[in-house]
């Protein structure tokens, strides 16, 4: 799992109840992205994405836009030590 990273990321702005956990969880599926997506009670998302370098940069990335009915105004990132997940889920 040496070529692996982890991205936590938590996004704020207009992300809750626009489909962004969802449209995060089809894009990191089809990006071979492991990890984990779900809203916080402060409003934000909060997601870990787990992967080649390439394709956690991509989630990253994703996150600054979101679903296409969201409105992210701010994205924070910590890189983490890979913790092993397996498949990408919504965790509630």
């Amino acid at each position: 799992m040496s070529d692996r990273v982890r991205a936590h990321v938590f996004v704020s702005g207009r992300v809750q109840g626009v489909y962004f956990r969802a449209t995060t969880r089809d894009t990191a599926e089809e990006a071979g992205v492991d990890g984990w997506v779900r809203n916080l009670q402060d409003g934000r998302v909060e997601a870990a994405f787990e992967g080649p370098e390439a394709a956690v940069e991509s989630m990253v990335e994703f996150c600054h836009e979101g679903s296409e009915m969201a409105s992210v105004e701010g994205v924070e990132v910590e890189y983490e030590e890979p913790q092993g997940e397996d498949g990408f889920r919504i965790r509630r």
